[in-house]
């Protein structure tokens, strides 16, 4: 049975929604990363990066949320274009992997200099909340005028995106944050409606991660730190 390895984060919760989709079997092994399990050996022998999700399906091991979407939906034959030439799957490709290198990162600087990084942080918040902005804009704009983003066809796009839709408010900040997104609120409310959505949201009750985020777990989910603490 494939093996899948989650937290509560975003990037798990693609992988949670494409499983269900899909109705594949699978066992959800958590990763407490709060606990510092990411750095556990036989976890690293998985993924090197120490991240999760990643997922063992057989003689096959894939880590990094959005090549594990790919690798599932290419290997069902479902939720992505199969044929290699064609426009879709370059747009497909496209908008992947535009939410892996900006979306993911850009949002994910925006949540950590907006509500953990310690003062003085002015320039940095003020850098990450704009580019967090100018790609989900980006993804604002694209959607007013198609359905998925690829047109009339739900794919691995869309639930590589609402990993991160879910989360926008706190992402941004402000209480006007759906009033500038409307299009991303509308996909956004459509993928959640889906029992395969919903089914994933559920599996965040299935374990009881750490929730504090106390000294341990600080050192363990931002260990750059520890380089200031030796250099004072």
């Amino acid at each position: 049975m494939l093996k899948f390895f989650y937290n509560a984060a975003p990037n798990p919760m693609k992988i949670a929604l494409l499983l269900e989709e899909l109705g594949l079997p699978y066992e959800a092994i958590p990763v407490d990363t709060r606990k510092g399990q990411q750095f556990e050996a036989a976890f690293l022998a998985i993924n090197p990066n120490a991240k999760v999700p990643a997922i063992v399906d057989g003689e096959v091991t894939v880590f990094d949320s959005n090549a594990i979407l790919l690798y599932l939906a290419d290997r069902a034959k479902a939720f992505a274009p199969s044929d290699m030439a064609s426009a879709e799957r370059g747009q497909m490709l496209s908008w992947l992997m535009f939410i892996a290198s900006g979306i993911g990162p850009f949002s994910g600087q925006s949540v950590h200099f907006r509500h953990v990084a310690p003062e003085p942080k002015e320039y940095a918040l003020n850098r990450y909340d704009y580019e967090a902005h100018r790609h989900w804009k980006i993804i604002e704009a694209h959607l007013s005028k198609h359905t998925y983003f690829l047109g009339e066809h739900y794919s691995i796009v869309d639930m590589a995106f609402w990993g991160w839709a879910r989360l926008l408010p706190y992402v941004l900040g402000g209480d006007n944050v759906w009033s500038q997104y409307p299009q991303v609120k509308r996909l956004l409310d459509a993928i959640s409606a889906r029992p395969a959505a919903q089914r994933a949201e559920a599996l965040k009750t299935k374990h009881a991660f750490k929730t504090e985020l106390d000294a341990d777990a600080r050192k363990f989910m931002f260990p750059a730190n520890e380089r200031l603490k030796s250099a004072g």
